[in-house]
């Protein structure tokens, strides 16, 4: 038995970053919102106060704040000839569950990207003629420019009390910041973390080498703040627990302090927590969605909510999924390339090299999320791509974020994996090393998609989705090049040991850890043979259906997508507060 509820004017699946965003801009209107959400309210519990909120195990090794795989997971293959697998423990990125979603436990590493990143298929047929691009690469534009974006970062920016140092304003490159950013109205609203003894080692290498390094910009509040809605952050404590964590200091931005604290304050909002999404209710007729399905976990009944207004702000495979099943959209089929729902899925490139310093205490365990120094000479198109074969790049960085016992352990190349002399290892080296990172691009490739699977279901007796996924030859030859370039800088440091340089090599393992930043499957797009959602975010075949979220990208940056997503997600708002108000194309 379904019950139906009275309908509402806006339903947004997910309770995560997006929704939250979103829902700040329609309620400042007295637009009437209902948020469903999956998980529980975080903010109370254990996992947000000490000391439980330092247990390594339980948050960090054993994923406690990610989706719960025995309920629902995904399947993966490398190649459309494989039989897709269920993955029992999957780690290669980290999907979040309850109040405020992924950016519960997050790092606070908040890029704007490239200014030619909306029209990165434009740039590259410009600069290096159509025919040099490979015909299985399928990046795209996204039908909107980074001057239409740039007043909706300067918002999240505020928003979040993100900090760094500008390296373009207006168009004028300022020292000490990344010269390779898009320009800026506004300088950030807080000054950079401090710089970590490793931020130090590698701003003197890098500059050695004629590179220009800057501060990460970052989540992690170096003092308290107050935002523009009287929210407030607290000041980082440089205590290691960030990815993987909720923050017990209140320092780091997230939807759980900033936004849902300010939503609940406001009459026309309404958040279901343990609220499972089933579906969307769509009219193939007249083309329009009604509402959605979910199923009440607490209590195990179903309910119908109808709405005006259906918005989809959930993680990358559940947003494609809600579409695939609903039937709403043409499947993509990577034999003929047509269709385009579950098409461009992406993950992210990492590398590394290792550095140990005999007489540098490096004392992991004081850093932030983002309190990194980078270089962005390499990144995406900042470099001339002729002739290498590849397209696309990363930021170099001082990857010192923890120096949490059990996973944080860098030991020089030859040690045994156990015993004395490991232990030994351990005790010499711990406060002495860091890896030199590489956060790498993927740009989509034809055979890279998602679909639903034909064999495995969840717990709710749903198809899983299945992901045809691998490290294609592009995104090989970009880790090495740029992997190599790392190194260069690790052997100028003046280290005692330099570890072997670590580019990324296949096949894809959903056992190693890559970056939490899936991307693809509902991508936007001005030409609806070629994108799921316009650029507006509203589905093409639903008016009144919107998508939101990393799925929205055709292709990944070398960045994380937080900080595009956060002006993409109060744009939609504003957009939906001119729908709501005079129901149309936008």
């Amino acid at each position: 038995m379904v019950t139906k509820l009275r309908k509402r004017t806006v339903v947004i699946c997910g309770g995560g970053f997006t929704a939250g965003l979103i829902a700040r801009q329609l309620t400042a209107k007295n637009v009437d919102v209902v948020v469903l959400e999956r998980g529980s309210n975080r903010t109370r519990a254990a996992e947000s106060s000490l000391p439980n909120q330092r247990d390594e195990l339980r948050w960090s090794v054993r994923a406690g704040l990610v989706q719960d795989w025995s309920v629902q997971t995904y399947t993966m293959r490398h190649s459309i000839e494989e039989h897709a697998l269920p993955a029992r423990r999957l780690e290669a990125f980290l999907p979040g569950e309850g109040m405020g979603g992924g950016a519960n436990h997050w790092n606070g590493q908040t890029w704007r990207w490239m200014e030619y990143d909306p029209i990165l298929r434009t740039r590259l047929e410009d600069r290096y003629g159509k025919s040099a691009i490979p015909p299985e690469l399928t990046v795209q534009d996204w039908g909107v420019t980074y001057a239409e974006l740039e007043p909706y970062h300067d918002l999240f920016e505020k928003l979040f009390g993100i900090a760094g140092r500008a390296g373009n304003l207006g168009g004028k490159i300022q020292p000490g910041g990344n010269p390779f950013e898009a320009p800026r109205a506004n300088e950030y609203p807080q000054p950079p973390l401090q710089m970590t003894e490793a931020g130090l080692i590698f701003k003197s290498a890098a500059e050695k080498l004629g590179y220009k390094p800057f501060p990460m910009p970052a989540a992690n509040s170096p003092n308290a703040y107050t935002n523009p809605d009287g929210m407030q952050l607290g000041e980082c404590q440089y205590c290691g627990h960030c990815e993987r964590f909720i923050c017990e200091a209140n320092a780091k931005a997230s939807p759980l302090v900033l936004l849902y604290p300010l939503l609940f304050g406001r009459p026309n909002f309404e958040l279901r927590l343990h609220s499972h999404v089933l579906g969307v209710d769509y009219d193939h007729d007249v083309k329009r969605v009604r509402g959605v399905r979910y199923v009440d976990l607490t209590t195990g009944e179903e309910y119908e909510q109808p709405a005006d207004v259906v918005v989809l702000a959930s993680f990358t495979m559940s947003n494609t999924k809600y579409l695939l099943m609903s039937n709403i959209g043409k499947r993509y089929d990577p034999k003929s390339g047509d269709g385009v729902v579950g098409k461009n899925f992406c993950l992210q490139t990492m590398s590394s090299v290792n550095l140990f310093f005999k007489d540098r205490w490096i004392n992991p365990f004081l850093a932030a999320g983002a309190s990194q120094t980078c270089i962005d000479e390499f990144n995406e198109d900042n470099f001339d791509h002729t002739g290498l074969g590849f397209f696309g790049g990363g930021y170099i960085y001082a990857n010192v974020t923890n120096g949490r016992p059990i996973t944080s352990r860098l030991v020089p190349p030859g040690t045994p994996k156990w015993g004395a002399k490991w232990k030994r290892a351990n005790a010499d080296w711990y406060a002495h090393a860091f890896p030199l990172s590489v956060h790498g691009s993927w740009y989509s490739h034809r055979e890279n998609y998602l679909d639903l699977d034909p064999t495995y279901s969840d717990a709710y007796g749903q198809p899983l989705v299945r992901m045809t996924i691998d490290f294609r030859e592009n995104e090989l030859r970009m880790s090495q090049y740029v992997t190599k370039k790392a190194e260069e800088i690790a052997r100028a440091s003046g280290a005692t040991i330099v570890g072997p340089a670590n580019p990324r090599k296949g096949p894809f393992d959903t056992r190693v850890y890559q970056t939490t930043h899936v991307t693809g499957g509902t991508i936007m797009g001005s030409d609806p043979h070629t994108s799921v959602v316009s650029p507006h975010l509203q589905h093409w075949d639903a008016e009144n259906l919107f998508v939101v979220g990393a799925s929205n990208y055709p292709f990944n940056s070398g960045y994380n997508p937080t900080g595009p997503l956060g002006a993409l997600a109060l744009r939609l708002g504003d957009d939906l507060n001119s729908y709501v108000e005079r129901p149309r194309a936008l």
